[in-house]
Parts: C-alpha cells; structure tokens; sequence
C-alpha cells in the first residue's frame, strides 16, 4: 500500500476537512483529485490511489460529515453547492491549478458543477458510475437506506451482512472484497463498527432529492464539451443506464466509456478493466 501525507484544509466556512496526499513530489504529470460517493470517503481509494502513485501525486479528500473531516451543525450544507466551495478551498490550499477529478457517483456530480464554474480546473474527468440521468430504482434505494442503517452492529461480521444486503444483489466479490467494502463504509468506536458518516446526510439527501431541478442536468452535462472524460459504468449499476451512457455519448462525441462486470453502483476502481481505463485515458490528458 502506498504511503501518504495527511492533513486538515479549512472549508470557505472553516469546517476542517481531511485529506490524503499521496506522492507529493509528483512530477510533471497531471495531478489526480479523488471525490467519494455520497457517504463514502477517503478509503474507497486506496487501492487506485496506489496504483497512480507510481507515477503522480493523487489527492484524495474526505467531504463534510464524511470520515475523518468535521460534521456540520446544519445539514442543509451537505449540499453540491457547499460541497463545490469546499473543493475549490482544498484545490487552493494545496496548489492545485488542475487536476482531473475522479469521482465516484457523489463525487461526479461535483466535478460536474465544476465544469460549469470553473472549467480552468479541469485537466480531465473520470465519472465513476453517475451521469446526467440518475435510475429512479437507484435513487430510491439510497433514499431509503441513507442515515437509516443500524449505525452500531455488534460486530464486523453483522456490519459485513448489513452491507451485503444493499449491494448484494450487484456485486459479485469474493469475501475478502466485501470486508474491504465494508471498513471502508464503517470505522471502528470501542471494539464495534459504525458508520464513518453523518446521518443528517439522510436528511440533507431526502430534502434535496423532493425539490425540483433548478438546472436541466443535459444542459449541465455540455459543460465537458471541452474537458476529456471518461464514464465507468457498473454492468448491473441501478443508478447509470446503458441508455444513458449512449446518449453521453451522442451529446459527446469523444466521450470515454468502459463497463465493468459483476459490479453494481459503483465499482470499487481496484478491477483490472477499471485500472486498465483509468490508465489509458490519463495517457491521453497528461
């Protein structure tokens, strides 16, 4: 496993939040700014985060009321817009004139935004399984377990079974996967897991999810005109369609695409076929 620095940058609004810094020395290469699903964090990307190591610095970040950075007394900030600012302070608080983004669902749709507001940024983007159309199954199946699982099982073994039941339906992995899985969504409070988010993310989620679109996403998505992206997409994923990827593709022509097997929302960004993609669009950006 590679090695990494870590530190603390202050949100626009002073909330501290935790990052990883791998390969500081970097090189000339592009950086790499690495952004979670919705309550996911840091250690989804460890596994890639190494990989790229060899050759470049990778950043990855910790959003508000994720993992090891600060909760926020009002969960109405745990918000895309919020949530962009907070990525523009770390990019400045490390230096950071571009980068490509790769962001896992949440994550995505942040490098989204920052397509819109400040395309300058962005080196290129890997979408890891989100797109401008969201799967009604899979936005209802978030909706209805964010904030609301057993936030303290008696054991590892319960929290394992407790993920399985979510993703299993997706996810073909051996055992030592879903272990990997699940310490990566749960930490560890006195002997016994608990989930490393806040639960008001639930709250922030099912307020957001019954507002309407202020921003047609198609429109928002014609921001990469530009900007290189790659889609990764889950072959059994319930929040990214095939269809949907088609029609990335017909709004951009030189859209990158790859489709991983035996995995649901979202791939985990450790399969061959994901390292393979990831590798060979960033040989394209630089």
């Amino acid at each position: 496993m590679s090695t990494f620095r870590e530190g603390f940058a202050a949100a626009p609004d002073g909330l501290q939040l935790y990052y990883r810094d791998y390969n500081t020395a970097g090189g000339d290469l592009t950086p790499v700014l690495c952004l979670a699903g919705l309550t996911r964090n840091t250690r989804d990307f460890e596994a890639l985060a190494a990989h790229l190591a060899q050759t470049r610095r990778v950043i990855a970040a910790d959003m508000r009321g994720r993992g090891r950075s600060a909760y926020d007394a009002n969960w109405s900030n745990y918000s895309i817009p919020v949530e962009t600012g907070d990525v523009f302070a770390l990019c400045a608080a490390l230096g950071l004139e571009q980068v490509v983004v790769v962001g896992t669902s949440r994550g995505g749709l942040l490098a989204t935004v920052i397509a819109a507001m400040k395309p300058a940024l962005l080196k290129g983007v890997v979408l890891n399984d989100v797109g401008p159309e969201i799967d009604p199954r899979g936005i209802a199946r978030i909706a209805a377990y964010v904030g609301n699982q057993n936030a303290t099982p008696e054991s590892w073994d319960a929290a394992v079974s407790g993920v399985k039941a979510i993703n299993g339906a997706m996810f073909q992995m051996a055992d030592d996967q879903w272990e990997m899985m699940t310490r990566a969504v749960f930490r560890e409070e006195n002997g016994k897991p608990v989930l490393d988010y806040d639960a008001k993310i639930g709250d922030a989620t099912r307020a957001s999810l019954a507002q309407p679109q202020q921003i047609d996403p198609w429109t928002l998505f014609g921001a990469f005109a530009q900007i290189p992206v790659l889609v990764i997409r889950g072959a059994n994923s319930d929040l990214l369609s095939a269809a949907t990827v088609a029609k990335m593709h017909d709004v951009k022509p030189d859209l990158k695409s790859a489709e991983i097997p035996d995995r649901g929302h979202a791939p985990l960004l450790n399969e061959p076929a994901s390292l393979a993609a990831i590798d060979a669009f960033l040989s394209g950006v630089g």
